[in-house]
């Protein structure tokens, strides 16, 4: 079975506030499917309230970031599913919840993980 990342960044969910409630039920209800079906890995969303840090390999931290992941935030969840025309299914699910399109990424296998 491969892993997935399905994601959306926060810009893209443009949901009025009224329906918030709504739309995290609704992507709840799609993630405890996800636990039942056994294919669940972990998930969440960014929190874009504590900014990141950028690691050295020295140990030392600052808190820059990589020019192209300034804006990583959103939610996202792993899947480990059979092929990745499930992976599409699960993905529409969720977008259909969460009211936005999602990104699709395969994991690279890594018989370590």
């Amino acid at each position: 079975m491969t892993k997935f990342l399905i994601s959306f960044p926060a810009s893209a969910m443009d949901v009025p506030a009224e329906d918030m409630a709504a739309v995290s039920e609704a992507s709840r209800a799609v993630i405890r499917e996800a636990k039942a079906a056994g294919v669940y890995v972990f998930g969440g969303g960014i929190n874009a309230g504590i900014g990141s840090r950028l690691v050295a390999p020295d140990g030392s931290s600052t808190s820059e970031t990589y020019r192209q992941t300034r804006e990583f935030d959103g939610g996202f969840c792993v899947l480990e599913l059979p092929s990745r025309d499930v992976a599409v299914q699960w993905a529409a699910r969720l977008a259909t919840a969460c009211r936005c399109a999602q990104e699709l990424r395969e994991f690279h296998y890594d018989p370590e993980s």
